[in-house]
């Protein structure tokens, strides 16, 4: 009788059995819908059941968390129920709260039936109830490293039996500022450890700093470095500060936009955008880190339940969502930080499903469009333009303009006092305020003209003024 996992008359293994995993483990995996392994699982899961340290990177929704966590499942039911009190024998990093409840959501699912033991453990929540839970010994802790430090310090949590150590978003986690917590977790893990650590991007000075982590590493990449996935139809629409909320209602009037995840840069711009959307007549949840850690998931589960289609959120969003079915992200700013516009537009697109990301770029956003453009390797179509052009609908093929922002800053650092007119209104440091020449001290102003404010060198000609007595 012909097996359900080998190919057809060949009697060889396929899908998951073929990259070695089996048993109950291989049933809740067929049964939680996973059948055929991704590329990043292929190339990633049989190295980690040897026991190799694995540096991954494969682009947002790729299959990350399963490429680690069966893996581990596998290892951890053939090791049976026995466990150390306070000792955690895998644990998983993640750098914020929703990705760490998602991972232990697919865990569980790929899980179900094995008698394996999760915890989660981070801030926002009842510490009394995490210590708790961890007491009495646990296969796998998910985490976030500050509450994860406070328990190891106090003594609440031994790391000692950790024998595998993931780090999800490895290089959003050892940019945060967790770079000191994560080296103490390290440390504080048994010496054999197997380490990994997956990434959708990972800028070199991150990557140096990683691997000092993992020993001897695999590296698996089954994408271009900080690329997206090539389902999300991606595209621009400039429009100024002010324009953009009327830009964004008229947007979601689009049936077609069934679930919306819409980023903002800030907290406060978050619920600003919140606020107009509900004035406007959207339903809207919002997440950002002002908010509790109840209110954030009540959030996403409204949002996840479809009791509400617009989501808003800040880029603490951008990497713990996994919902099914969103159809549209719209970046209302463009981020800090161009990897994260990678992370954000991530949210649609998965696995396999078509997406639309769609970005609103005023001109003081410019530079930050063409470090996201060169992140991404690519220039975003035009989709509309509302800052003045003849042909608002133009083919982006045709005519594809960057607008300078009003603050341009020359090779010296100083605003260069450019207009998108190109009329030149003076820069602020004297020059073409009073002619072609600076105000230096001991010049002759024109008449009216009022003193150079700040304490610099220029206005007390060339020597800073004496202390003042006390």
């Amino acid at each position: 009788m012909t097996n359900e996992n080998t190919l057809l008359g060949t009697g060889e293994l396929s899908g998951f059995a073929a990259l070695g995993i089996t048993g109950a483990l291989l049933k809740a995996t067929h049964a939680a819908g996973f059948t055929e392994p991704k590329p990043i699982q292929t190339q990633a899961i049989p190295p980690q059941l040897e026991g190799r340290d694995i540096f991954g990177i494969a682009q947002t929704g790729s299959g990350k968390t399963a490429a680690f966590a069966l893996p581990i499942l596998s290892k951890i039911i053939a090791l049976g129920t026995k466990r150390r009190p306070k000792t955690a024998r895998a644990l998983i990093l993640a750098p914020t709260r929703e990705l760490a409840v998602q991972i232990e959501d697919m865990i569980k699912l790929l899980a179900k039936g094995a008698h394996v033991s999760t915890a989660l453990v981070l801030g926002g929540v009842s510490r009394f109830s995490q210590v708790k839970k961890v007491a009495p010994g646990v296969d796998i802790l998910i985490a976030t490293p500050g509450r994860l430090t406070d328990l190891v310090r106090e003594g609440d949590l031994v790391l000692a039996d950790t024998k595998w150590l993931v780090l999800d978003e490895g290089d959003r986690m050892l940019d945060m500022g967790f770079i000191n917590d994560v080296k103490r977790i390290a440390k504080a893990t048994a010496p054999d450890r197997q380490t990994v650590l997956f990434s959708a991007t990972m800028p070199a000075e991150i990557a140096e700093l990683a691997k000092g982590l993992l020993k001897n590493p695999i590296r698996v990449e089954v994408a271009p470095h900080s690329t997206a996935a090539a389902e999300i139809v991606q595209g621009v629409v400039f429009a100024r500060t002010k324009q953009k909320r009327q830009v964004l209602s008229t947007m979601l009037a689009d049936e077609a936009m069934k679930s919306v995840i819409i980023f903002s840069r800030t907290k406060h711009g978050a619920d600003r955008v919140t606020k107009d959307l509900e004035r406007d007549g959207f339903k809207a949840a919002v997440i950002h880190g002002n908010k509790s850690q109840n209110a954030r998931q009540k959030a996403l589960n409204d949002f996840r339940e479809g009791s509400v289609r617009i989501l808003v959120a800040t880029d603490i969003a951008a990497r713990g969502i996994d919902v099914p079915g969103i159809s549209h992200v719209v970046n209302f700013d463009l981020p800090d930080e161009a990897e994260s516009y990678v992370h954000r537009i991530g949210r649609t697109g998965r696995n396999g499903m078509d997406g639309i990301a769609i970005t609103l770029c005023d001109p003081s956003e410019n530079s930050k469009l063409r470090q996201v453009e060169r992140i991404i390797r690519t220039k975003l179509p035009i989709v509309a333009d509302h800052l003045g052009s003849p042909d608002p609908l133009r083919n982006p093929a045709e005519k594809n303009e960057r607008f300078e922002p009003a603050n341009d800053r020359n090779g010296n650092g100083r605003r260069d006092g450019r207009r998108p007119g190109g009329e030149n209104k003076g820069n602020g440091f004297g020059k073409k305020r009073f002619g072609d020449k600076p105000a230096f001290a001991g010049e002759r102003k024109p008449e009216g003209a009022k003193p150079f404010k700040g304490n610099n060198k220029r206005r007390f000609g060339g020597k800073r003024p004496a202390a003042r007595a006390a």
